[in-house]
């Protein structure tokens, strides 16, 4: 079947514009349709418990202190503590039985006959579910009792401290704070209860999962997870068969003359692009290590080994579970679109041999402003948790505090004003190709594909510490989400596409087609596919039919990326012992599979809605995480760094044995990480959520379960071979600057690459195949 490409592109425009009124009016209802918080919160006899601005000095309280990166909220976070939004519920219940056992019955709950029990329940579960939200918020006597208790049971642990909980004294900086902190976990708690108005569910689609308090799966969790996994078989049915219809040149290199990278003439600025390399390898080895320290923390919650403590160094103040999680999870970004920026800037001269006036003096510039912000933001985090920066600029230039967006405003405009930088530099690189070439051409898909990770990232601009948590997170998932399963997937088609180019084994025109093809598979479900994000956070149930259907189309696009990966490897393979380019593939093949394997299968299964209603925030989501973002983007990236040291290596000094090394210590230990580690400890938790209830499964108790200490420490093996896998990368790639070709002292005229596409071009080659 031909398809012009002229057609997919109107096809991707006309998906782009669908998804943006779909999430644009899912903004507007994200307001309209969220809890709002009450002007006051009273008890029986009118006492003030809290105010509004009590929520909101707490909600800062929570984001300043990196409590997310601790705990979490609603789901969302880390799972080293509590889920604030269980813990109060769970709380709240115990304390309000116990009030009315000893009100109706003046004794304890645990003495009553099972009867008596079960009245308590029903009376707790009807009173927390009855309650209803406006400017005034009163609650019943047994309400108000366990509020103060549970307000005050959160000072003890975050102010004083609870170090068999890994939680130092003053980790709130005051008892106030404390007490704040305590009101909004118990705002979330009680409109996780609520009944939302003219509906017969609570806010958050009565997650999580707690009997006691009236919460178990909506009738909709289940219905729509039988949707999924029959749209999951239709779907890719017909999706493969769509795709095998498709006239789309595959890659060959029989009778294909693949360029050696010594045949290459560089440009200067490629020099100073190729810079970005050994920072990103450095990034990388440190996010390791904190990889390393944050699995023993739950082993050991008051120190490491024992060291610390013999050393005089109390860890867990200096660096708590919190800032090191936030190290961790943003390095893991960084490091990755690090070597994305510098690849990017990498290849365009590449292909068109083309050098713009002072680009690598800007090059230059941009790789400066990323180590000022990188290492401001990181140092911003410490000083920010640590209550060395007051008044609003604690959010400014410290820490937001908020998973994956740690970073202080500053810094994110900083990165976002890079990413504008490096959009422009990329566009100046490419000007010959996109002067000659229509709007939906190779090049013009990798501009598009760099400017929406700007774009997205623009989202976490649209609120504030003061923005409630629910349109918060709306937000926050705008970034996360639409980043890892909209525009990073963009990009890697792009790249992968744009590679195979540079490598002489499709023409520039049927790798556009293929991208654009692809892209808008990926741009049509995973848009909207954010919104399983939104079941439980205080959104409406229709999210759950969209988030359920959207997700699983997301999983096509990722059998196509692996259908493609595995023609590279016939290509590869094909092409005998002599392909230079051997073991870049390999990086970008591991890249498909991991994307198949974490973001596909484990995806697919964790956002089944019923699964997903008893297992979200538990080690089943960090198992898909690891496979999804380190799996798939890192592997790409590193691939990626690969191809272009090659071309920056003296001929005769390119030596890939460290670099085969790291590629296999990297997969066996990412490999053992998740299916010795993580999963396992993902299912003993779904265990326990079905049969106590959510805030068991998060429960200090779960973790120190024989069972699953010993497999904390069973995967210990895996987070060694990802260290020594990072290390030897990070010492490969810093012994080859000293292997590095001299850069030219004037500017070739093109590369046998950019003369072979700039012939495609003249010899009018594959006119007609759009």
């Amino acid at each position: 079947m031909e398809v012009r490409r002229k057609t997919l592109a109107k096809l991707l425009v006309v998906a782009f514009v669908f998804n943006l009124i779909v999430m644009g009016l899912g903004a507007y209802h994200a307001y309209e349709q969220s809890p709002e918080r009450p002007d006051r919160v009273v008890g029986p006899d009118g006492a003030v418990l809290a105010t509004n601005e009590d929520i909101v000095a707490g909600k800062a309280a929570f984001q300043q202190n990196g409590l997310m990166n601790s705990g979490s909220i609603l789901g969302n976070g880390a799972y080293f503590g509590s889920d604030y939004t269980a813990d109060a519920q769970e709380r709240m219940v115990t304390n309000m039985r116990e009030y009315v056992a000893r009100e109706r019955y003046d004794t304890a709950y645990d003495s009553l006959p099972a009867p008596d029990q079960a009245a308590v329940n029903e009376i707790v579960k009807n009173q927390l579910r009855e309650g209803s939200f406006g400017e005034t918020m009163e609650l019943t006597a047994a309400e108000a009792y366990a509020y103060r208790e549970v307000r005050e049971a959160y000072v003890d642990r975050y102010y004083d401290g609870a170090l068999e909980h890994g939680i130092p004294a003053q980790f709130v900086e005051t008892r106030e704070d404390a007490q704040r902190f305590a009101d909004f976990a118990l705002w979330t708690a009680m409109f996780a209860s609520i009944d939302r108005p003219g509906s017969s569910v609570s806010w958050t689609n009565e997650w999580p999962y707690n009997p006691g308090a009236g919460n178990t799966p909506p009738t909709s969790s289940m219905t729509w997870s039988v949707v999924a996994m029959v749209l999951l078989v239709g779907g890719a049915g017909a999706g493969i068969w769509l795709y095998m219809s498709v006239d789309l040149t595959e890659p060959d290199t029989e009778g294909v003359d693949v360029p050696h990278p010594n045949e290459i003439d560089l440009l200067p600025s490629q020099f100073a692009a190729i810079r970005f390399v050994p920072v990103a390898a450095m990034l990388f080895v440190i996010q390791t290590l904190l990889g390393g320290l944050m699995a023993h923390y739950y082993i050991e919650r008051e120190g490491f080994y024992g060291i610390a403590e013999a050393l005089g160094i109390d860890a867990v103040a200096n660096l708590p579970f919190a800032i090191t999680k936030a190290w961790h999870i943003d390095l893991a970004v960084l490091w990755i679109a690090t070597l994305w920026l510098g690849v990017g800037l990498f290849l365009p001269p590449l292909l068109t041999g083309h050098e713009p006036n002072n680009q690598k003096r800007y090059i230059h510039v941009l790789l400066g402003a990323l180590v000022v912000v990188v290492g401001g933001g990181l140092l911003g985090i410490w000083l920010g948790a640590q209550g060395y920066i007051d008044g609003e600029l604690w959010w400014i230039l410290g820490n937001e505090g908020l998973e994956y967006l740690e970073v202080g405003r500053l810094w994110q405009v900083g990165l976002l004003a890079g990413f504008i930088l490096w959009a422009a530099l990329v566009a100046r690189g490419f000007k010959p190709l996109l002067d000659r070439e229509e709007r939906y051409g190779l090049a013009h898909m990798i501009l598009y594909a760099g400017g929406s990770i700007a774009l997205l990232f623009s989202a976490s601009m649209l609120y504030t510490p003061k923005t409630t948590m629910p349109v918060t997170e709306f937000w926050r998932w705008w970034v996360v989400h639409m980043w890892v399963e909209g525009a990073f997937e963009f990009f890697v088609v792009a790249i992968i596409g744009i590679s195979l180019v540079a490598m002489n084994l499709l023409t520039r025109r049927s790798a556009a087609k293929a991208v654009m093809f692809q892209a808008l598979f990926v741009m049509g479900a995973g848009v909207i596919g954010v919104s399983h994000h939104y079941w439980w956070i205080g959104m409406p149930e229709y999210w759950i039919p969209m988030g359920s259907v959207f997700s699983t189309l997301e999983f096509i696009p990722l059998i196509f990326i692996l259908y493609e990966a595995l023609g590279e490897y016939r290509a590869m393979m094909g092409a005998g012992k002599d392909f230079p380019y051997r073991l870049a593939f390999m990086f970008i093949i591991a890249s498909a599979f991991w994307n198949f394997v974490g973001g596909g299968v484990l995806g697919f299964f964790i956002n089944l809605p019923l699964v997903n209603y008893y297992e979200h925030g538990t080690f089943l989501t960090v198992g898909h995480a690891h496979g999804a973002m380190f799996g798939a983007f890192g592997f790409l990236a590193l691939g990626m760094a690969v191809y272009a040291l090659q071309f920056t290596t003296k001929p005769g000094k390119w030596n890939p044995t460290n670099l085969r090394r790291a590629f296999w210590l990297l997969n066996a230990g990412l490999a053992w990480m998740v299916f010795i580690g993580d999963i396992p400890v993902g299912f003993l938790q779904l265990q326990t959520v079905f049969t106590e209830n959510y805030d068991a499964a998060r429960s200090l108790a779960f973790y120190n379960r024989d069972i699953v200490q010993w497999l904390f420490w069973a995967r210990l093996p895996g987070d060694i071979l990802i260290i020594v896998g990072a290390s030897v990368f990070g010492y490969d790639v810093l012994k080859k600057r000293f292997v590095r070709r001299e850069e030219p002292d004037t500017v070739p005229e093109g590369t046998i690459i950019s003369r072979r596409i700039f012939a495609e071009d003249d010899a009018g080659t594959d006119l007609d195949d759009d």
